[in-house]
């Protein structure tokens, strides 16, 4: 585990060993205090796709930790008059169905239907015509509206996760769904890739490479895959976030000697520096405002995440949960504090209130976490650690109560980053 724990070591200059993947199973454990009992029955015709519909979009609202399946195995289209008095006896809240039905230009009519058991009336419900290679895309955004309609906040079923894998010598940066299927590598690398962050709107990645021998910041275009280096400094330069407009980065360089923070525009113009310290300071990252930037800094002997004013100002320590504490992460509304903490030799994944700084809460058991960052409804943290001796991603509720495994097939997958809702 290094600080991010790779950040800490591209800080200081040293090269680094990233992982390896396949295709995601998702486990999902817990029980949250609330949920809404519903019930996903499978659509019409959607067996004679290459996707089951229902079980994706009944994976999603599971694994947001809000929504508690009621089995239904039979098929119910988005024209059907459900006899809602045989889905109160089930337990079931609200219930969902749809259907599935080829075009002639060769896509696919997809439907669905939302109804309130309880109230018995439908809530509404959507066709598009999906091209067949999207039909999970489709999945994924009435999972959205779903979470939407019964929740009032929006579902990020539908937005991207980046996230470093590596196989033997072979480094890859890939894009995948939330679910960590669906995706592709954007870059492939001989050599280690780490730190990537989304563009606030959702078409660009920064990264750290070593494909020139030293770490260098690069942005991408996820469509294009045109790229343009934005921290090509002597020294080391890493660890980039981007600024709520996505005009500018914060990113660490130790062009002037030790590592410290600096900004930079979007094109890695106009470097200006923030921290002027003896000691690493690195991690930036924007406040969802524009106002502060929180990093993780050794100034106190051990690593604690501070803020500093962008204006410029005294930096201000904010965690104090024991002697190292790294990688924050922001919620979208600014209200949370994600970090990695050490404790008695383990990793965990802390949540603090910003407002209730005493009250920070260690939501894993496990023991080798990294990199949180949170989903763009704020809801959902998705983090990497250590399962059954294998590197995996996981998703966890904010209380930790509910946690979905996106177990993939070979090991070693690491640096997650949970895109922004589309623009």
């Amino acid at each position: 585990m290094l600080m991010n724990r790779r950040s800490f070591a591209a800080a200081s200059g040293l090269a680094l060993a990233g992982p390896a993947l396949g295709q995601f199973r998702v486990e999902i454990s817990g029980v949250g205090a609330t949920q809404v009992p519903i019930a996903i029955a499978r659509f019409r015709d959607e067996d004679k796709t290459t996707q089951s519909l229902s079980t994706i979009i009944r994976a999603d609202l599971e694994r947001s930790g809000v929504f508690r399946n009621v089995e239904a195995n039979q098929v119910l289209d988005e024209a059907a008059q459900p006899q809602m008095n045989e889905w109160r006896s089930r337990s079931a809240d609200a219930l969902v169905g749809g259907s599935v039905t080829r075009l002639a230009d060769g896509r696919f009519d997809v439907r669905f239907k939302l109804w309130d058991v309880v109230k018995g009336k439908p809530l509404g419900g959507e066709s598009n015509a999906t091209m067949p290679a999207d039909l999970r895309v489709a999945a994924h955004r009435i999972a959205d509206v779903v979470y939407e309609k019964l929740t009032g906040d929006k579902g990020v079923f539908s937005t991207r996760i980046a996230y470093v894998t590596r196989s033997g010598k072979r480094y890859a940066l890939r894009v995948d769904f939330a679910d960590g299927l669906g995706g592709e590598s954007v870059l492939n690398s001989n050599e280690p890739i780490i730190s990537p962050a989304w563009s606030p709107d959702g078409q660009e990645l920064a990264y750290v490479s070593f494909e020139d021998q030293k770490a260098i910041v690069f942005a991408q275009d996820v469509a294009s895959g045109k790229r343009r280096k934005i921290a090509s400094f002597r020294g080391s330069n890493s660890a980039p976030s981007w600024s709520p407009d996505g005009q500018s980065l914060v990113v660490t360089l130790s062009r002037d000697g030790g590592s410290q923070l600096y900004i930079v525009g979007r094109n890695g113009e106009n470097p200006r520096r923030i921290t002027n310290s003896q000691s690493i300071d690195t991690e930036g990252v924007f406040s969802p405002d524009g106002r502060f930037i929180y990093f993780v800094s050794d100034r106190s002997g051990g690593p604690q995440v501070y803020r500093v004013p962008v204006a410029g100002g005294a930096p201000e320590r904010v965690s104090f949960t024991g002697s190292y504490n790294i990688s924050p992460a922001l919620s979208p509304d600014g209200r949370y504090l994600a970090y990695i903490s050490r404790q008695n030799g383990a990793f965990k994944l802390y949540v603090s209130e910003l407002s209730r700084p005493g009250a920070p809460q260690a939501i894993t058991d496990s023991t080798d976490d990294e990199s949180p960052s949170f989903a763009p409804n704020g809801k959902l943290i998705i983090y990497a650690t250590r399962a059954d001796g294998r590197d995996t991603l996981m998703t966890t509720t904010l209380d930790g109560k509910i946690k979905a495994k996106l177990e993939s097939r070979f090991p070693d997958v690491r640096e997650p980053v949970w895109g922004p809702f589309a623009r």
